[in-house]
């Protein structure tokens, strides 16, 4: 796996593959190793990189709290970055779907509501992780196609925007 980080504003590029990671940094610096995860108590998780211990928890939107301290995170997978980059330039109605299958959590709106760009839509749960489907681009929510406890499959639609 292969994802774009952003963390603590300075971006990145992290690779995971089974045990091993390779995590390289916008000024080329390189860090590479084992690492396992460790469940502790609700929502957190033990880090271990090279025999260090990390205690990782989730905190704000976009933020991780490690060993106590709230640091800003962001990963994007690159090719739905050029997917999001193409739907942003679209002009009209955009349909905006589940990227796989979950059941909804909660709507963040409602058909005849503006958004901008980047702002939450829906929450959909798969794999236990909740995560947050965001709008393609600013407009309005014309329509809203799932209800809170539905569940939806990958490229389900779950609402439009135009």
């Amino acid at each position: 796996m292969k994802l774009e980080t952003l963390i603590g504003g300075r971006s990145g590029t992290i690779e995971i593959n089974g045990s091993r990671f390779r995590y390289q940094l916008e000024d080329g610096r390189l860090l590479e190793g084992e690492f396992s995860l460790r469940q502790l108590d609700a929502g957190s998780s033990a880090v271990i990189i090279e025999g260090n211990v990390c205690r990782v928890s989730p905190g704000a939107p976009r933020e991780a709290v490690v060993n106590g301290v709230p640091i800003p995170v962001e990963l994007f997978d690159p090719r739905a970055l050029r997917s999001r980059r193409a739907a942003v330039s679209a002009q009209g109605r955009l349909d905006v779907s589940a990227r796989m299958s979950g059941k909804v959590m909660r709507l963040l709106v409602s058909a005849g509501d503006s958004v901008e760009t980047g702002q939450g839509l829906v929450v959909v749960e798969a794999m236990k992780m909740q995560n947050e489907v965001k709008s393609p681009k600013s407009g309005k929510v014309i329509e809203v196609r799932v209800q809170p406890g539905s569940t939806v499959a990958a490229g389900e639609v779950l609402a439009v925007v135009e």
